[in-house]
């Protein structure tokens, strides 16, 4: 069945408070997903986001992000009143999001309805904290103490509480009583206003695909609640850290700090850890794209203290195995693989065992001097193809930056004779093409440049801040996606 979908992060929506959230204009997107006639919503990880404001490196691989939880919606449950978020200060340019506004503003504001709440006495929480005591009680203590140590990560904790001495955590536990009902608070209605967003979606025939990192952050409430998983030393030390070697990008590699998974572990508890993390996915979207999905076959080891990637060394990961497990435990389940970057033999076997449909690039495709498997006639019918993903600039970002060559042969090979909309001519070319699944990212829809660019990898600082703007979607573009995705077989009847 062929298909088609457009990426948009849930901060991207337009909203008045400053980020996007699971408010009326993502219902509005959801609506215009449907006159466009489109199959897919794909997002970025929903967690909670630290330091450098990425989604892929979260304070818990389980938590949602508070930020995205809907204050109109709290308005209308009568715990907060629309003269309490206009005392805020969520950023003034409503194009970008200004996440140190928002980081001082939207904790404030939760706090107050929090207060506002009565939460102990709603059965309906209750019986959210109960169904996820597997992690829920760990991260709302782990965020408790985070804010009553000043922000610090565990690894300066103080010892008792850094290695989860039982008197400690009871102490802390009885302390910070106030503060771990607010986290769990805020996961509660994360979640209650997610799946209500989620099945309207659902419902109008638009299904969500979601994003698993393949690595937790060291600075998690994953990593300090659960020590054995990874490759830590006796004093929660990581032994060896993640990261990518030395290549034609980076002539030191990429270091990226995440701990690295102790698979024999994993292994011997059946991937217990791995099959909650996954079952949980699922509940939140209804496609998975894996992240990194390389590292389950080999995966780069750096020794914890190097300052670059450089004298790293590849080891190997659990392979099938982990699927196969996953396929017996949980059933068959819709995944994209993110097979991008240098691929080994080995990885290409895996993912071909494994079934799932790996990623194809169109922005990676065009250099003149090669010939590339992401070239659109190399394709397969059980592959995704993207114009680009969030960690490129958007088709006209791009196209601008390219040298004469190459965008002379994208030109030759697509046969565009003019540069008037010429990021339809990628669209198109994304479209008509035999892989099952297209996704297009919304920015390219949108005919904009490098200013909405959502991230540019190895950098710090303006990256996840990209909104749409109040009136930039339309019936009109709606129709002209339909009626181009509907040419190429992509609209379902």
């Amino acid at each position: 069945m062929r298909t088609s979908g457009i990426l948009l992060p849930v901060s991207s929506i337009p909203s008045r408070y400053g980020i996007g959230t699971f408010s009326k204009e993502a219902y509005a997107f959801v609506d215009f997903l449907k006159k466009a006639g489109q199959t897919y919503w794909q997002i970025l990880p929903l967690g909670p986001t630290g330091y450098g404001d990425s989604p892929y490196q979260s304070f818990s691989t389980f938590a949602g992000n508070p930020y995205y939880i809907d204050l109109e919606q709290l308005i209308e449950d009568g715990l907060l009143t629309e003269e309490d978020c206009a005392e805020c200060d969520f950023g003034s340019n409503e194009a970008y999001v200004d996440y140190e506004k928002i980081y001082f503003s939207r904790f404030q504001i939760l706090h107050k309805a929090f207060t506002n709440s009565n939460i102990e006495e709603n059965a309906e929480f209750h019986e959210f904290v109960k169904k996820n005591e597997a992690w829920l009680p760990d991260y709302a203590l782990y965020m408790a103490i985070k804010d009553s140590l000043g922000g610090i990560s565990w690894a300066q904790w103080p010892e008792d509480v850094k290695m989860r001495k039982a008197s400690a955590l009871a102490k802390y536990q009885k302390e910070l009583k106030e503060q771990v009902l607010f986290y769990e608070f805020q996961q509660f209605f994360f979640h209650k206003q997610w799946m209500k967003l989620k099945k309207y979606a659902n419902e109008k025939g638009i299904c969500i695909i979601g994003d698993i990192p393949i690595y937790v952050a060291f600075d998690s409430a994953d990593t300090w609640a659960n020590p054995t998983l990874f490759q830590l030393d006796e004093t929660c030390t990581p032994v060896a850290v993640a990261g990518c070697p030395p290549d034609a990008f980076s002539a030191t590699g990429q270091l990226w700090g995440n701990p690295l998974y102790r698979w024999d572990y994993h292994r011997e508890t059946g991937y217990e850890w791995w099959m909650h993390r996954i079952a949980h996915c699922y509940e939140l979207y209804d496609v998975v794209r894996i992240d990194h999905f390389r590292g389950f076959d080999e995966y780069y080891a750096i020794p914890y203290g190097d300052s670059t990637a450089e004298f790293g060394k590849w080891e190997k990961g659990p392979g099938y195995d982990l699927f196969r497990v996953m396929k017996e435990k949980l059933g068959k389940k819709a995944v994209i693989a993110e097979d991008l970057g240098f691929l080994t033999p080995s990885v290409i076997k895996l993912v071909k065992k494994t079934g799932y449909p790996g990623m194809k690039i169109l922005q990676f495709a065009f250099d003149s001097r090669e010939e590339s498997d992401y070239l659109p006639h190399n394709y397969t019918p059980n592959s995704v193809v993207y114009t680009g993903t969030h960690d490129n600039d958007t088709t006209l970002g791009w196209l601008s930056s390219m040298n004469r060559r190459d965008r002379g042969f994208a030109k030759r090979y697509l046969g565009i004779r003019s540069n008037k909309d010429i990021q339809w001519e990628f669209i198109r070319a994304a479209l008509s093409s035999v892989s099952d699944t297209a996704i297009i990212p919304m920015q390219d829809y949108l005919g904009l440049g490098s200013e909405a660019r959502i991230n540019t990898p190895s950098t710090l600082g303006d990256n996840w801040k990209w909104r749409m703007v109040k009136g930039q979607l339309d019936d009109e573009l709606a129709e002209k996606i339909r009626k181009m995705c509907k040419m190429y077989g992509r609209v379902q009847k």
